[in-house]
């Protein structure tokens, strides 16, 4: 497990700070497709960590900026515009990491630059390993299991609009709940 990973843990950040994420979540029907398979495949997120791409990993910050936040975000939202995801096929990070994942055919340029930008001001921070977008459905299972999710998705295809990205907030017993949604309502990126 990495430091970049959407888990409920307990947390550890002390009282003054809390711990956030932002991400694009993967709707209906898919979604529970996806959770699904990562139930199948026994991995103990599958009904914790819902399906989706992360934009910020999970990043500790001063309850005080919470405001400098949402002012960020905010105005990150309505620099980027919604834009088409498919989702299609899977790919793996072993042996750096034992994780498969859905692939992101399309939207990856707009998910890097909105990656790019979430990252700055307030969220400002280094990451673990090279951003790359992708929806986990696989983690820290056993190898045949990883092998069921690579295989068993091998044809999955899912199109849908993203016209949001959603903000988390870890509560102190280390769940994930929704802390706001942001319209993307920016101009279409120039070609």
């Amino acid at each position: 497990m990495n430091d970049d990973t959407f888990v409920p843990r307990s947390r550890t950040a002390p009282p003054q700070t809390s711990v956030v994420g932002v991400l694009v979540p993967v709707p209906e029907p898919w979604a529970q497709v996806l959770v699904d398979w990562r139930a199948k495949v026994g991995d103990p997120q599958a009904t914790v960590v819902p399906p989706h791409v992360t934009l910020l990993p999970p990043t500790e910050v001063p309850c005080a900026d919470r405001a400098a936040i949402s002012e960020h975000l905010a105005r990150v939202a309505r620099d980027h515009p919604p834009f088409e995801m498919h989702l299609s096929g899977t790919g793996t990070f072993t042996p750096v990491s034992d994780v498969v994942f859905v692939t992101v055919a399309k939207g990856i340029g707009n998910c890097e630059l909105l990656a790019s930008d979430v990252r700055t001001g307030p969220l400002a921070r280094d990451l673990s390993f090279p951003y790359h977008p992708h929806v986990t459905v696989a983690h820290d299972v056993a190898p045949d299991m990883l092998d069921l999710a690579y295989s068993g998705l091998a044809d999955l295809s899912a199109e849908f609009a993203v016209t949001s990205f959603t903000e988390f907030e870890q509560s102190p017993t280390g769940t994930w709940v929704v802390a706001r949604e942001y319209p993307l309502t920016g101009p279409p990126h120039r070609r």
